[in-house]
């Protein structure tokens, strides 16, 4: 079974528990700080992944680590049910998945924004306007910088892209001056 459908049946057990009580966003809170937390710490994330580690010894860190984001309870059973499975690994897929179905029950969406150069706030909200009219949700922006790009930006809401870089204006020039 591929990793990709083992983390979204994960997530969606996740979320259906968590409709039922409405505690769905604590539970992706806690299970995103879990998430970054091994990936913040290669060797943490190994510890808690390889069955070589003692079993007890993987389950006090579990156990601290969750103690220390004040998780939910359901978080807890959860996160050791990982652990008796041994499939720590897959949180951080379990994570990512949690988060995109939260986001779509909230009518929310990340916007993968990439530009040449850094966006100024003002800029930011005005992309972000543009984008929630275009798409009709509410739109979370995650920036990056591509000096490749040249100019201009592109915005990957979902499944659609818009590309209004330079690069590609060049790209689609050269294409059709070669016509």
């Amino acid at each position: 079974m591929s990793s990709g459908s083992l983390s979204r049946r994960y997530a969606k057990a996740l979320m259906e528990i968590g409709n039922e009580d409405k505690s769905y966003a604590r539970i992706g809170q806690d299970v995103a700080s879990l998430a970054k937390a091994m990936k913040d710490s290669k060797e943490l994330s190994d510890i808690l992944s390889n069955p070589v580690f003692p079993r007890s010894d993987r389950e006090k860190i579990v156990q601290a680590l969750l103690q220390r984001i004040g998780a939910t309870k359901t978080v807890i059973n959860f996160t050791m049910l990982l652990l008796d499975r041994e499939r720590m690994n897959v949180l951080p897929d379990i994570s990512r998945e949690l988060s995109a179905m939260i986001d779509e029950l909230s009518g929310q969406v990340t916007a993968e924004v990439t530009s040449a150069v850094a966006l100024t706030s003002m800029q930011q909200n005005e992309l972000k306007t543009t984008l929630e009219s275009l798409s009709g949700k509410k739109i979370q922006i995650n920036a990056k910088e591509d000096p490749a790009l040249l100019g201009g930006l592109i915005a990957k809401v979902g499944d659609l892209v818009y590309d209004g870089s330079l690069r590609t204006q060049l790209r689609e020039l050269r294409r059709n001056l070669g016509n």
